[in-house]
């Protein structure tokens, strides 16, 4: 696969995407997020709330981690 292929296939995170969505796109994503804190990536509620949700739930900032996972 070419650089420029890889370009056109790579996900942009977003705040309203859903936790698992966005592991199942991006599953790298998983390290990033448990590093930052957010452990409880595999419950239940992973499959229904999105980024923001989460982000508000434990405390983290929104934009820090989009910026982290669209690194």
């Amino acid at each position: 696969m070419t650089e420029n292929t890889q370009d056109k296939n790579k996900v942009t995170i977003t705040r309203d995407m859903i936790i698992g969505d966005i592991i199942q796109a991006k599953p790298e994503a998983i390290n990033i997020l448990m590093m930052s804190g957010m452990g409880c990536i595999a419950c239940p509620t992973a499959l229904y709330e999105s980024l923001e949700e989460a982000c508000m739930v434990h405390g983290m900032d929104p934009d820090y981690l989009l910026e982290q996972l669209n690194d």
